[in-house]
């Protein structure tokens, strides 16, 4: 419409042309007396006028009559402008009339189910309340037809829908048909002589369509550029061909059928072996150290890569040159070079026997070591500034900068739990000399404290309720302080705990704990146990470690036992427990409360009576191991992402008591179960004893005096998918067993057990599911029972 009315704006001002009196020099120009605007409803005539630019008494040519047009157009609020000349009663009259656009009164999509609506709508271009613009449409048809296009739907159709309104203003419906994705049914690939077809395409995250349910064939644009930007070139740069390049994709689709032929056009390039080594502008490092990290050394063969020596040429692998170098910045990075610049140089050449061979060097500009000036912690509201730094010691001003140490610091902030995540890479700011560097952590404030209630079931106390308090950050200052108090028909449990890490600011760390207790147990005929007492703790850096603390315990607790089926040694009035203890602990895990990286280790030993007086004389050790190891992850390359990460996790306990517990039988130890003894999933609780496996141990029958023992030992294996500090899966493989004291300990006889578990971070604390299968279960009458139990745990992490 616009274009035939430039055509008819140039036929008026032809017609102006000719009425205008002409100048003996220049070009015709004419004296408006006055200009009438015509078709103006919703824009002002005043708001026309002004921007026509078009002024009365004064000469105007026909290029002030073209600027104006255009002028209005721009305003996007007309569809055709005409201007007109006339005389009436000697006076000459400008008429400007105006088409206007119809306002746009709002717009909606449908038919969108395969592609998130959101993302459909965010290709559209329309604001609400202008005019109605139909290029702005076409646009916005053309953005959302490639956002299919690019997923696949090759076949979608878009449709915009006019729906005039009686006040006349405009909607918009935008109607799409999606067809079917576009399913590969065959990758072709041409230009390829090295590997052949299935080779080239099983190196892809683009497949064909197959048998599988999983072989779907999908055509995804973003997967296929990733195909033919990183996966392909690393795949034949790793074996030499480092000039491998892919010249064309086409993708055929059968519109009839919407299968679809991926040809690729792939040019390999010749295969390089590796030439020469050289290092220079080293000076930190010595040749020798460096030359440690190259990949492409003449031994290697015999078993695990020890021993022997390679024969002919090493071909060249240009994802482990890239690692190695890598590991050379990292190397220096660690020591405080941080702006050392290491070049992978590649030089090309061919040798005189006709071999395409590659020179490596790696050129290094060392720079100065860096300092840290300072460390600012930006962004904590509530969390004191000295709680944090605590966390950050790794990194300490005046030292030198360490990337090793940038990192832990970044996990103990992580730890602390109170700020949200995953928590924003730390920035690392040069200043003026280029020698310092300012390290700035921004963290944000999240409620950490919570108040808990609800009902709560228990597999030996049966039905209650429960109310806690749980504050990890007591005033911002780091303290905990813990409430929980239980209740119902068979318990009553108060427990409150105050935990200080920082004592006056120091490194001495101490907690306080009381409570009082009323338990009577529904199964495994434990009777009735009222405990009451508290201990304190205190605990020291060892030998100065940041990560290993000795922890100092004393305990003091009266207990009241009942049962008919405990030993009469077991039963007893207001006895005594007095212990004191020390453990060594040390942690450097990461990611928690679901580590994935980092060990723990801990180590505890008491003596209970003799000289510290009340009932009973023994000593107890415990030790525990927990190791994790990175085995991959999904997604999360970006700095501070959070991906699911894939871990491997191994943990052992051991635990020994020598001498006469006395009526305290609780310091010995139960196997079996989740919840109230040593864990061991697929078995039902106290079902492992000293004497074997004890099929009656779910029901009030068990033998509850056998099925304690003075020592134990249990291993667990396991396979973790971490998906976010809120959720975790797992499959584990558990071991285990208990015996009647410290001298028949042997751990090369074990019950056994497997399966799969869930995990979660709720108000409570970590809530798990498990579903196992025990091994070696046995029945009433000894023959083979193996069999599935499901266990539910509050509190208990691997």
């Amino acid at each position: 419409m616009r274009g035939g009315t430039l055509l008819l704006g140039a036929a008026l001002l032809g017609a102006v042309s000719t009425v205008l009196p002409a100048q003996e020099r220049g070009e015709l120009t004419t004296v408006l007396d006055s200009i009438a605007v015509v078709g103006a409803r919703r824009v002002a005539v005043t708001r026309i006028l002004a921007v026509s630019g078009l002024p009365v008494g004064q000469e105007i040519s026909y290029r002030d009559v073209q600027r104006a047009i255009t002028a209005l157009y721009e305003t996007g609020q007309f569809d055709d402008v005409r201007i007109s000349q006339g005389e009436v009663d000697g006076r000459r009259i400008l008429q400007i009339e105006v088409v206007e656009r119809p306002q746009l009164a709002g717009w909606s999509v449908r038919g969108v189910e395969r592609l998130g609506e959101r993302s459909v709508r965010g290709k559209i271009r329309l604001q609400e309340g202008r005019p109605y613009d139909p290029a702005a449409v076409r646009r916005s048809l053309a953005a959302v037809d490639s956002l299919y296009r690019r997923e696949g739907y090759y076949r979608a159709s878009i449709r915009a829908r006019e729906l005039p309104q009686s006040d006349g203003s405009l909607r918009l419906v935008f109607d799409v048909d999606e067809g079917r994705r576009v399913a590969i049914s065959q990758i072709v690939v041409e230009g390829n002589e090295v590997f052949d077809d299935g080779t080239v395409a099983g190196r892809m995250k683009t497949g064909t369509e197959g048998f599988w349910w999983f072989q779907r064939g999908e055509y995804n644009e973003t997967d296929l550029d990733r195909d033919l930007r990183e996966r392909l070139p690393a795949f034949y740069g790793s074996r030499g061909h480092i000039d491998f390049r892919v010249r064309r994709d086409t993708l055929l689709v059968n519109e009839a059928t919407g299968k679809g032929t991926l040809v690729l056009a792939v040019d390999e390039g010749a295969r390089y072996d590796v030439g020469s080594l050289e290092i220079i502008g080293n000076r930190r490092f010595s040749t020798e150290q460096l030359e440690q990290f190259y990949p492409f050394t003449p031994t290697g063969g015999g078993f695990l890569g020890l021993g022997g020596t390679r024969e002919g040429p090493v071909v060249f692998d240009e994802e482990k040159w890239d690692r190695a170098t890598q590991d050379v910045r990292t190397l220096y990075g660690n020591n405080g070079y941080l702006y050392a610049d290491v070049r992978p140089i590649v030089t090309r050449r061919t040798s005189g026997a006709g071999a395409n061979l590659v020179d490596l060097r790696w050129q290094i500009l060392e720079g100065d070591p860096a300092t840290i000036r300072r460390v600012d912690i930006v962004g904590n509201s509530v969390t004191h500034e000295s709680v944090i730094r605590r966390a950050t010691f790794p990194l300490v001003p005046g030292d030198v900068f360490r990337q090793d140490a940038l990192i832990r610091a970044y996990q103990n902030v992580s730890n602390l739990g109170f700020f949200q995540q995953p928590l924003e890479i730390p920035q690392i700011q040069p200043t003026e000399n280029r020698v310092d560097v300012d390290v700035v952590f921004r963290v944000e404030e999240r409620r950490t404290g919570n108040i808990n209630f609800g009902a709560s079931v228990g597999q030996g106390t049966g039905l209650g309720g429960f109310i806690g308090l749980d504050e990890p950050n007591v005033l911002g200052r780091g303290k905990r302080i813990q409430f929980q108090w239980q209740f119902g028909r068979n318990i009553s449990d108060f427990n409150i705990t105050y935990s200080d890490p920082a004592i006056r600011g120091s490194l001495i760390s101490g907690s306080l704990n009381l409570h009082s207790t009323r338990l009577r147990y529904t199964i495994a005929d434990l009777g009735r146990i009222r405990t009451r007492g508290g201990s304190i703790q205190v605990g020291f850096p060892f030998f100065g470690s940041r990560y290993t603390r000795m922890l100092t315990t004393y305990t003091i607790e009266e207990s009241d036992y009942d049962s008919p089926t405990l030993s009469p040694r077991f039963n007893c009035t207001n006895c005594l427990l007095s212990a004191v203890g020390v453990a060594l602990v040390r942690d450097t895990r990461v990611d928690l409360p679901f580590a994935t990286g980092g060990a723990y280790h801990e180590a505890r030993f008491s003596l209970n009576g003799g000289l510290l007086g009340g009932d009973g004389a023994f000593r107890r050790a415990t030790f525990e191991g927990r190791w994790y190891a990175p085995l991959g992850q999904l997604g999360g390359s970006r700095p501070g992402s959070n991906p699911i990460k894939f871990v491997l996790a191994l943990k052992a306990e051991a635990g020994f008591v020598w001498g006469d517990a006395g009526p305290h039988f609780r310091q010995l130890f139960a196997l079996g179960g989740t919840q109230y003894g040593v864990q061991l999933r697929g078995y039902d609780e106290f079902s492992v004893t000293p004497a074997g496996f004890d099929p009656g141990a779910s029901g009030s029958r068990a033998n509850t005096v056998d099925a304690f023992g003075a020592s134990y030992f249990t291993s667990t294996s396991e396979i973790g998918m971490r998906i976010s500090q809120m959720l975790y899966l797992s499959a584990f493989f558990d071991a285990g067993n208990v015996w009647s004291t410290p001298g028949r300990f042997n751990p090369t006889r074990l019950f056994r057990g497997a399966g799969l578990g869930i995990a979660v971070v709720s108000p409570l604390g970590p809530i798990g599911i498990d579903y196992a299968y025990g091994f070696d279960r046995t029945n009433f009458i000894g023959d083979p029972a193996p069999g599935w139990k499901l266990h539910f745990k509050l509190g208990n992490i691997f």
